[in-house]
């Protein structure tokens, strides 16, 4: 029963090597999992949609995405990745840390474009679709990047470096101007991102809307309002869901009683458990746990935990 396998919403996971950190998962939603919560880590990302369509989010602002798209997610960036209807997506991860393209505290391609750039102080286009006049050749270099991973010719770090720095020269050299993000709106995402992990380290606890309202200094009535302004649901509605996905991953995961399931991830009653559970995902969590042990696959880890092989 490691609820930590469950990939928390400040990533603590490390997905690349200390050599060469950089990293490629392929992903599918909702076969392989319902979706990727709101969560943010310390390296970029560049999730690029291979086929059907989605939801992606990203510091708050939420796009339809499909095949063919390309979105770009800087260091601590808040994004999300969710299911559109019925839709199956496909996606690609292309996972690394800023300094694979630094090499050294006198390097001025990081000084003046790579570091500002991972900041958020040289702004860019977050949503890349083919409507971009230089859409095809960004696209390009994902694709030569694919072939890299694929076939991982001898020196083909070089080149993966290379088709980066490609890449982000076109995001640069394209970019509108754009105003930087107020003072406001940082201090907002810096309290969502409080409230985030508070929730990934108290789920299981009893957590109030007083409590809350004194984390993040505000009172009752305005944190509730600046909640459900930022993220669409109310306060308790998104602990309930979140408790409601640690407890379904804990039916995936282990053998344990519905009851203790239940305490882990904080409800202490289980008929209200289970009424809420079967509301969110259409069975009772028995009945779920059931049907998913007669189905189990085999799992690979990806880029946002175990998915399926």
């Amino acid at each position: 029963m490691n609820i930590s396998e469950y990939q928390n919403y400040h990533e603590a996971k490390s997905h690349t090597t200390p050599d060469f950190p950089y990293n490629t998962y392929l992903c599918s939603i909702p076969r392989d999992f319902p979706g990727v919560p709101l969560h943010w880590h310390s390296e970029a990302e560049l999730i690029v949609i291979k086929k059907g369509r989605g939801f992606v989010s990203s510091d708050f602002l939420k796009k339809s995405v499909t095949s063919g798209d390309i979105v770009l997610i800087r260091p601590g960036q808040l994004h999300s990745i969710e299911q559109d209807a019925h839709y199956v997506m496909e996606y690609e991860n292309i996972i690394f840390r800023p300094d694979l393209l630094i090499s050294g505290s006198d390097d001025l391609c990081a000084s003046q474009f790579i570091t500002p750039f991972m900041e958020g102080r040289i702004q860019s286009e977050t949503f890349l679709t083919p409507a971009l006049s230089w859409y095809q050749s960004a696209s390009e270099c994902i694709r030569q990047i694919d072939l890299l991973s694929a076939t991982h010719p001898e020196g083909y770090q070089l080149a993966i470096k290379g088709h980066l720095f490609q890449f982000f020269f076109l995001l640069i050299s394209n970019r509108q101007k754009k105003e930087t993000s107020s003072a406001l709106q940082t201090k907002s995402l810096e309290k969502m991102k409080t409230i985030l992990k508070y929730v990934e380290e108290h789920y299981a606890g009893h957590i109030t809307i007083d409590d809350m309202a004194a984390l993040t200094y505000y009172s009752k009535s305005h944190f509730m309002k600046f909640f459900k302004a930022h993220m669409g649901v109310g306060f308790i509605e998104y602990l309930n869901d979140y408790r409601l996905t640690m407890s379904e991953r804990l039916l995936r995961s282990s053998d344990a009683p519905l009851l203790e399931i239940a305490g882990l991830c904080g409800f202490d009653n289980l008929s209200y458990f289970n009424r809420i559970f079967k509301r969110k995902y259409g069975q009772s969590p028995g009945r779920w746990r059931a049907q998913i042990s007669l189905s189990k696959p085999a799992v690979r880890e990806g880029a946002h935990g175990a998915v399926q092989a």
